[in-house]
């Protein structure tokens, strides 16, 4: 064909346009006879191929940051019935940050309803225990115990007191042991005097027997006996219940919480 005294052959062109959506369906033009005749164009379909759909995939999870869904997430600690090891903090932890730790867990967990409700109730329960704890503070006996020994009046008391040889606090034991047995054996109706008044001499025996002094052994063992008489009246009438039958049975139990006191000063007084 000869066009304007130049010779020409036909010249074809092919416009291929891949299309990746499976509703839309490849074209291909084909456009002949280039110049000033006459366009003509045919168009040929070709059906979509399945393999093309995991590039549509990609760029849309490219486009919207990804299929999954992280905020759907469940807290892993959900379970955890310790509140502080749920929220992942300590006991010692301040109020801010069991508020800084509550949070960063809602945030994170908050497409899901439970974990939500896991981590509210935690934070509630650690608050409640942070309130009640201010207003009812515990009492440390501990510290209680070394402020009491700490003080002059324990302490001059118990310099009052000193352990003496093993041998003579068997032989004390012994002694009042044996006024106990005789007092719980063989009551009689007026109370048991005799015992009583055995371990009053018997004390200021054993306090001599330490001290080597007359006057001291006499005015500690007449103390020791009064204190230790009072005393074991006021824990039988007010505090302890009566331990044996009968009609002495309060003179009987008083008599032996007035041997073990006297034990006591007798064997380690000063």
């Amino acid at each position: 064909m000869a066009t304007s005294g130049v010779a020409a052959s036909p010249i074809k062109y092919c416009l291929q346009l891949p299309v990746q959506c499976p509703r839309l369906r490849e074209k291909r033009v084909s456009v002949s006879n280039f110049g000033r005749s006459r366009s003509h164009c045919t168009v040929s379909t070709q059906k979509y191929h399945p393999r093309r759909m995991p590039l549509v995939k990609c760029a849309m999870e490219a486009s919207f940051g990804g299929s999954t869904d992280d905020s759907a997430a469940i807290f892993p600690r959900i379970n955890v019935k310790d509140p502080y090891k749920r929220l992942g903090i300590n006991k010692e932890a301040s109020e801010d940050e069991i508020q800084a730790a509550r949070n960063f867990l809602i945030q994170r967990y908050a497409g899901h309803k439970p974990s939500v409700d896991a981590i509210e109730a935690a934070h509630d329960k650690i608050i409640m225990q942070k309130f009640y704890d201010r207003k009812n503070p515990k009492v440390d006996i501990k510290k209680k115990v070394r402020e009491m020994k700490q003080s002059r009046v324990v302490q001059a008391v118990t310099s009052r007191f000193r352990t003496p040889a093993t041998k003579f606090i068997v032989k004390t034991s012994i002694a009042f042991i044996v006024l106990g047995a005789l007092t719980v054996l063989f009551p009689t109706e007026e109370g048991p005097t005799l015992q009583v008044a055995i371990s009053l001499i018997t004390a200021i025996y054993f306090i001599h027997d330490r001290l080597k002094n007359k006057l001291r052994a006499f005015l500690y063992g007449a103390g020791a006996f009064i204190f230790s008489w009072l005393l074991g009246t006021f824990l039988m009438v007010s505090v302890v219940p009566p331990i044996f039958k009968g009609p002495r049975s309060l003179e009987v139990t008083t008599s032996l919480i007035t041997y073990v006191l006297l034990w006591v000063s007798s064997t380690y007084l000063i």
